[in-house]
């Protein structure tokens, strides 16, 4: 069963939520999604934004947060993150100014630091890619898998980007079995524009990556579509019912 393994990453509704934070809560829960991915709130108070979640039985599959955060406002995410009664708080991006051998070197020292500052506590720390980590490499492996070769930093891989980069999503998340607590799941179109579309709408076989998941210790499927050409309600909703109808033909 996945039902209860899907989320929907906040960043699709971004600009919805804005505006009204808690109706988009309300909106996500009467749609059939089990738990959101926090990313960002908007100048909503953390206690007033995880009171609504409790309130529709919403749960929280980790939070987005900026390196910068993670680093220098420790105390404040792991106190949002019992706030949201989750272990998880993960790098959403990494600016320009990093994506090159230097930076990388830098943000992984920065990771290993957080992730030691954690050590023995409930909470993990993780790093969710794109595909720009995909063109430079770094001792005989792409950054992200440098990035994460030290199994204390934990890996949110997104299906999206990796396919982007021009590689099989599937093959590329067998390496972090048991150590990826979510996955993003996101579809490409199959013409050249090769940008976001909603699950099931694209290029990307997902049945074999939620039995992966299943059976590999994902715990969360969460599912974002940075960019919608309609309504994002819409775009996550389509996105849902497909992923229901695979749940099905899981064995």
């Amino acid at each position: 069963m996945i039902r209860h393994k899907l989320a929907a990453q906040l960043y699709t509704l971004r600009n919805e939520a804005k505006k009204d934070f808690p109706g988009v809560l309300r909106r996500l829960k009467e749609m059939g999604w089990a738990a959101v991915q926090i990313d960002g709130l908007h100048g909503y108070p953390a206690r007033d934004i995880a009171a609504v979640m409790k309130e529709l039985g919403l749960r929280a599959a980790g939070m987005h947060v900026g390196l910068e955060r993670m680093k220098n406002d420790l105390k404040a995410v792991l106190e949002e993150a019992d706030l949201f009664e989750t272990p998880d708080f993960i790098c959403h991006s990494l600016p320009d100014g990093l994506q090159n051998v230097e930076g990388y070197i830098s943000v992984k020292k920065d990771l290993l630091e957080v992730a030691s500052n954690i050590k023995g506590t409930r909470y993990r720390a993780g790093y969710h890619n794109h595909d720009f980590e995909f063109h430079t490499t770094i001792e005989n492996k792409f950054a992200l898998e440098y990035l994460l070769d030290d199994p204390s930093v934990y890996a949110e891989i997104d299906t999206y980007w990796v396919r982007k980069a021009g590689h099989d999503p599937l093959s590329f998340i067998r390496q972090y079995a048991n150590r990826m607590p979510i996955l993003h799941l996101k579809d490409m179109t199959a013409d050249d524009r090769q940008t976001f579309a909603e699950i099931g709408a694209g290029v990307i076989d997902f049945a074999p990556i939620l039995q992966w998941g299943l059976q590999n210790g994902v715990e969360w499927f969460a599912v974002e579509q940075d960019y919608c050409s309609g309504s994002p309600f819409d775009s996550l909703a389509m996105s849902l019912e497909h992923l229901l109808k695979l749940e099905k033909t899981l064995g």
